[in-house]
């Protein structure tokens, strides 16, 4: 038999779903009709509250009281921006805010990705106790640790200042539990050892390794962390007052009266929603390309 009439073993089922799956990677994938219609319905639905405080906050009082409600743009929005401006001190009152939520989140983003790095890649003697202690205070309401902590911040003498609502959001045991699973994934172990051997410090060691392998997770916790701190209520009403508020206590101003203007709290609102569009604006498509980045090295 000559060497042309040798017939080479055909590949297995499995071998040649393989080598189709291996083709068809570089592919791209294209989305159905059905796809853009279900992302459409979720995306309006998802702005239809920003879109009804936009068109209310361009209406009258009197008009928002009719039926049927206003289902367009009025000619008044520039005027009750003017007016919640005014009327709530927005001014300082953002100021405030910026200064809080920027705290906030540097210190939440630097603290947790410390202790879950700690949690997640060092070992020491009740780690897991640590652990479950820090996880189960997030079972813990909110609302039980007011009366104490109010308590507690008129002793140190900061009523009614700033460091009395950063104070308790410098860290979070979210942050610090979401960074450990973050971490435990994306930062291999041999890359810390290794990093140990050529006589990195620990601070050296999560200044130059787990910084940046921890980079996306870090982008994400600080915009989660910065909305909750922008949006944040309970405390801030509690422990300041409207000569220095945050937004949302200054908001809280424009409320009171016989009879509220409600076309007037709809563009305070809209107001004190900007910034966050803003820095999502900026900032967003860093943050989903640091995610994607983080996927792709996973």
């Amino acid at each position: 038999m000559t060497t042309s009439e040798l017939t080479l073993p055909r590949g297995t089922g499995t071998e040649r779903r393989g080598q189709r799956r291996v083709m068809g990677a570089g592919k791209q994938l294209h989305a159905g009709p059905v796809t853009y219609v279900v992302l459409t319905v979720f995306a309006l639905v998802s702005l239809a509250p920003l879109v009804w405080t936009a068109i209310a906050a361009s209406r009258t009082d009197r008009r928002l009281a009719e039926t049927p409600p206003p289902l367009w743009f009025g000619g008044n929005l520039f005027k009750n921006l003017q007016s919640a401006w005014d009327e709530a001190g927005l001014g300082s009152a953002m100021v405030n805010s910026v200064i809080v939520a920027g705290t906030i989140t540097v210190s939440t983003v630097l603290f947790a990705t410390m202790a879950g790095f700690a949690f997640a890649k060092l070992r020491f003697r009740f780690s897991n106790l640590l652990l479950l202690l820090t996880i189960g205070t997030m079972m813990i309401p909110p609302q039980l640790a007011v009366v104490p902590l109010y308590l507690w911040m008129s002793d140190l003498g900061w009523s009614n200042q700033l460091q009395t609502v950063i104070l308790p959001s410098l860290v979070t045991a979210f942050g610090t539990f979401f960074m450990r699973q973050y971490l435990v994934q994306a930062l291999p172990t041999e890359l810390v050892e290794a990093a140990r051997v050529d006589g990195a410090s620990s601070l050296r060691i999560v200044w130059h390794v787990v910084f940046p392998a921890a980079r996306p997770a870090m982008a994400v916790l600080g915009l989660l962390t910065f909305v909750f701190a922008w949006n944040d209520f309970l405390w801030p009403i509690i422990a300041l007052t409207q000569q220095n508020p945050t937004v949302q206590v200054a908001l809280n101003s424009l409320g009171t009266g016989y009879v509220p203007d409600q076309s007037v709290i709809m563009a305070g609102a809209l107001l004190g929603t900007l910034p966050l569009l803003v820095a999502f604006l900026l900032f967003g498509k860093q943050i989903v390309g640091g995610i994607m980045q983080g996927a792709i090295k996973g």
